[in-house]
C-alpha cells in the first residue's frame, strides 16, 4: 500500500474527520467503523469489520432471562391481542429508518 500523509484537526470535543484519502484507502464510508490502536507514540487506524458490541447490562439481563426460562419462573403467555398484532405484522414490510410518531404502548 502506498504511503499517505494527511493531517486532521482535533475539535473542541476531541473529534476528528478522517481525511477522504484515508477513508478511501481503508474502504470505509458513512456508518463505517475504524479502530484506533496506540503503539508507542503512534496511532494505527484500521477498518473494523463486523465487530459486535457487548453491553454488560444487556448481557446480565439476558442471563437472568435465560435462568428464568430454564427454571420456568416468571413465564406467562403473551396477551392474545399482542399475538394477533405480531402475526398480522409478519407480512408487512418494515422501514427501520422511519421515525415513530405518537405514543407507543409496550
Amino acid at each position: 500500500m502506498q504511503a499517505i500523509h494527511e493531517v486532521a484537526t482535533i475539535t473542541s470535543k476531541g473529534q476528528i474527520t478522517l481525511p477522504k484519502p484515508i477513508r478511501q484507502a481503508l474502504g470505509v464510508d458513512f456508518g463505517g467503523k475504524v479502530a484506533f490502536d496506540l503503539q508507542g507514540s503512534q496511532v494505527v487506524v484500521t477498518r473494523v469489520e463486523n465487530e459486535s458490541h457487548e453491553d454488560p447490562a444487556i448481557r446480565s439481563f439476558l442471563a437472568l432471562l435465560e435462568k428464568d426460562i430454564s427454571s420456568g419462573r416468571h413465564i406467562s403467555a403473551l396477551p392474545v391481542d399482542l399475538v394477533q398484532s405480531m402475526l398480522s405484522a409478519i407480512e408487512r414490510p418494515v422501514d427501520l429508518s422511519v421515525d415513530i410518531h405518537g405514543d407507543v404502548a409496550l
